[in-house]
């Protein structure tokens, strides 16, 4: 796809999706910044958004802090629970709007996502005239949306750049690496205290809380890959 340093560029990160997928396929966290970077590539960057959902007691400040250092804005959602007792963190609708909201300021949206759920969204980003790039894993990456828009970046073509820190000691993993995930977690290797360093336990503290806290049933339909 043709790209040149005009085009206006809005970079919209589903964190849950990608932290997942890294997790499941290689163990790893994602390095944001250089996502970000890459899905600029040399254009006009307007805003880059990553979606979060907040947990108790501020074990994900850090992160956000991270993020803000690298240029990227974290949106923020509180863990909703229900009466029924199930627990939900889906940030689909506002990625959505947002984007929408914004679409007469952009010429390129770019989605970090494999998120098949995102198909109706790249279709209408197109039908106003913008282009609409994916970047994420492909392994856990809806074909259908990987082949509709307009350019896909497979991050696990290098992992060297998109992986982050030693890997992650996953207990009781339920999900194999061709399911659908959801979510990311990592500190750019700029703002870490070391090179490629981990985030440790006050960094996971952020996305193992929030996984703990979803009910199988949410976790399983969001973790739904449609092919």
């Amino acid at each position: 796809m043709f790209k040149h340093k005009d085009q206006r560029v809005g970079v919209f990160i589903d964190t849950q999706n990608m932290y997942y997928s890294a997790r499941n396929l290689f163990k790893r966290k994602v390095n944001f910044k250089n996502i970000v970077e890459d899905a600029v590539a040399g254009r006009k960057l307007i805003r880059a958004t990553a979606y979060v959902v907040s947990t108790e007691g501020g074990a994900n400040e850090p992160f956000f802090e991270a993020l803000e250092k690298a240029g990227i804005e974290a949106r923020r959602k509180p863990l909703m629970e229900y009466l029924s007792g199930h627990k939900k963190a889906d940030w689909d609708v506002g990625l959505a709007i947002d984007v929408v909201q914004m679409l007469d300021t952009l010429d390129v949206v770019v989605i970090v996502s494999g998120d098949g759920d995102f198909q109706p969204l790249a279709n209408y980003i197109q039908s106003r005239g913008r282009m609409v790039e994916v970047m994420a894993f492909g392994k856990t990456t809806s074909s259908k949306l990987a082949d509709m828009v307009n350019d896909f970046i497979d991050l696990s073509e290098n992992k060297r750049r998109y992986l982050i820190g030693p890997k992650l000691e996953v207990k009781n993993e339920k999900n194999t690496p061709s399911e659908k995930s959801s979510s990311t977690e990592n500190i750019p290797e700029d703002v870490a205290p070391k090179e490629n360093e981990d985030l440790g336990e006050t960094g996971d503290s952020f996305f193992m809380k929030l996984e703990d806290n979803i009910s199988n049933q949410e976790e399983s339909r969001t973790r739904r890959l449609e092919f």
